[in-house]
């Protein structure tokens, strides 16, 4: 054999030989997914104030991220630690990795992608205005909402506040930290209105007999979507996160909450 031929046995050997080296050794995962994996925890930021998304109730988280929640964890074979955040200080606590990923009513926009991702889009919505059934009448126009004898009230750090600020100028506008509370002051005559999206809008019109959804059929925006924002420093966790909502998705899990909480 000549010393070319043998110089390329060896060569092509060493080639095998590499190649069955780097299949026999475990791959490693991200920074981010490593840990979660290790820990078994998978960190959940949520103001916990959004009917019928995700709202804090006597101690115990529940609505439709919820449940979702729970269903990605347990594929992931984790568990949930719950990590309350508050609508102004959502991004503020999303960049100093309170959490791996937040939930409970965030809508999925541009000013939010950039900084992060998002799982798949779900719970398609509008921006509407919840008021006294007693003055259904009176607020039929969007502009009837801008005038200087209307009093708006608005929860601070989302794209309600967005909303309000943008379109509704010549209103009283007052601002209330929580958000679950002004439903009620809207009902007991406190305000006029709360700018807010469908799902919630309806749970609260269907739960207090003196509230009205106006505009459910001709929403004040274009139809939108909720969604699970990431944390976008690692991935192959946001590959994994969104291969185990597909999984879920695809074994009709996701319906099954859809059904359970948003019909």
């Amino acid at each position: 054999m000549s010393l070319f031929n043998r110089n390329n046995r060896a060569f092509l050997l060493l080639s095998v030989f590499c190649f069955l080296v780097a299949f026999a050794l475990p791959s490693e995962a991200g920074e981010r997914l490593n840990r979660i994996l290790e820990t078994k925890v998978l960190r959940v930021g949520t103001p916990g104030d959004y009917r019928p998304l995700a709202m804090l109730e006597n101690g115990k988280y529940e609505g439709f991220d919820i449940d979702v929640i729970g269903l990605l964890a347990k594929e992931l074979g984790v568990k949930v630690e719950f990590v309350p955040t508050t609508w102004p200080k959502l991004m503020e606590d999303h960049f100093a990795d309170k959490f791996d990923i937040s939930l409970g009513g965030i809508t999925r926009n541009v000013a939010r992608m950039v900084k992060a991702d998002f799982l798949p889009p779900c719970a398609p919505f509008g921006k509407v205005a919840l008021i006294r059934v007693d003055d259904k009448f009176k607020f039929t126009k969007p502009e009837d909402l801008n005038q200087p004898g209307v009093r708006v009230i608005k929860n601070p750090g989302g794209t309600n506040e967005k909303y309000v600020d943008a379109h509704l100028t010549k209103a009283k506008v007052t601002t209330h930290e929580n958000n679950a509370e002004i439903p009620g002051l809207i009902a007991e005559g406190k305000g006029d209105v709360m700018i807010t999206d469908t799902y919630e809008a309806l749970v609260y019109s269907k739960k207090d007999s003196r509230l009205f959804v106006a505009f459910l059929n001709n929403p004040l925006t274009p139809v939108a979507h909720k969604g699970y924002m990431l944390q976008n420093d690692d991935p192959d966790y946001v590959r994994v996160m969104k291969f185990v909502w597909d999984e879920i998705q695809l074994r009709g899990e996701l319906k099954t909450a859809e059904e359970k909480w948003l019909k």
